[in-house]
């Protein structure tokens, strides 16, 4: 039985929301899963994903392959390299100790580059809504012949002299 990491599809139509599901290969999109262990909402600047990484890394050491959209997400994530540094571990080439002090400043690192794109992103839809209205310079000609059109002079009432 071929065993995937794959996305399921929630969320209406143009508003997708997945589940990164363990799946069996031949079971539907949709249908039967066997675990989910996370969420991934594209809609976000970033995109939001949760993830159990323990999780994902027992289904990856068990076997399991992800498809490209959920590999790019776990890689995203920092499992992939996670399992990449437990191997090395597992090698002998350096301690678990030592493994974790690496993933633990590549994740700060990652953290850190991810939290500067959500400001920036922020800071640019504010200055999108701001309104400014636009006020165009209108030459002093036009400008008098427009009041008059619109407030002509009424014509000065003629006082009967006194005789």
């Amino acid at each position: 039985m071929a065993v995937k990491i794959r996305l399921q599809r929630h969320g209406s139509k143009k508003r997708p929301f997945y589940y990164i599901v363990v799946a069996d290969g031949r079971a539907p999109r949709d249908g039967k899963f066997i675990q989910k262990i996370g969420t991934y909402n594209p809609l976000t600047v970033p995109a939001t994903i949760q993830l159990d990484r323990q999780k994902a890394l027992e289904w990856l050491n068990k076997g399991a392959q992800a498809t490209d959209t959920v590999h790019r997400i776990l890689s995203f994530k920092g499992v992939l390299y996670l399992k990449h540094l437990l191997r090395g571990v597992k090698l002998g080439l350096f301690d678990e100790a030592t493994a974790m002090a690496k993933f633990q400043t590549w994740y700060a690192e990652h953290e850190a580059k991810n939290a500067n794109i959500s400001d920036s992103h922020k800071k640019v839809q504010a200055a999108k809504k701001v309104y400014v209205p636009v006020v165009k310079k209108v030459a002093e000609p036009v400008a008098q012949e427009v009041a008059e059109e619109v407030a002509p002079e009424a014509p000065a009432e003629e006082t009967p002299a006194a005789e």
